[in-house]
């Protein structure tokens, strides 16, 4: 099954890639890695918004994560020329959790996005992460995540 169909089959419609709104870049390609620069959780209706532990609970914050990966296979979409076929590992996801004083759940809501990755992939999405908490993200999002990604 390719890429694409699974992602018919998940219900998943990528949207388009977000631009930069800084001084960086969405992906750099070298050689055959991509690293794609922390995407937010977007919806039509713009970031979803808040800190974990006060805003949102853990399955809300999970599932913002989702829609970091889902920005992520946007991005790499475009890295690739719209031929996700070409990627041959999910190397590493690095997640960065906005969250209260001890708050130490972090790993469980960046699952979020790993579980889309292997469900996508399949074993080629199975990688290294990070899970980190942080006391603030941009546009008070709830989680960020970047990732570095093996392409032929």
């Amino acid at each position: 099954m390719t890429i694409e169909k699974r992602l018919l089959e998940l219900g998943i419609d990528l949207p388009t890639p977000a631009k930069a709104v800084a001084n960086y870049v969405p992906f750099v390609v070298s050689g055959n890695l991509v690293s794609i620069s922390g995407q937010l959780p977007m919806t039509k209706d713009g970031p979803k918004k808040g800190k974990v532990g006060v805003d949102l609970d853990v399955e809300e914050a999970e599932q913002a994560a989702r829609l970091c990966a889902i920005n992520i296979i946007a991005q790499l979409k475009a890295a690739c020329g719209g031929n996700l076929e070409r990627v041959k590992r999910i190397v590493k996801l690095g997640g960065f959790v906005n969250c209260t004083d001890g708050f130490d759940q972090q790993p469980q809501i960046v699952n979020g996005a790993s579980n889309l990755m292997v469900e996508v992939f399949g074993d080629k999405g199975r990688h290294s992460r990070s899970a980190v908490g942080v006391n603030a993200l941009p546009l008070n999002v709830p989680v960020e995540i970047d990732a570095l990604v093996e392409i032929d």
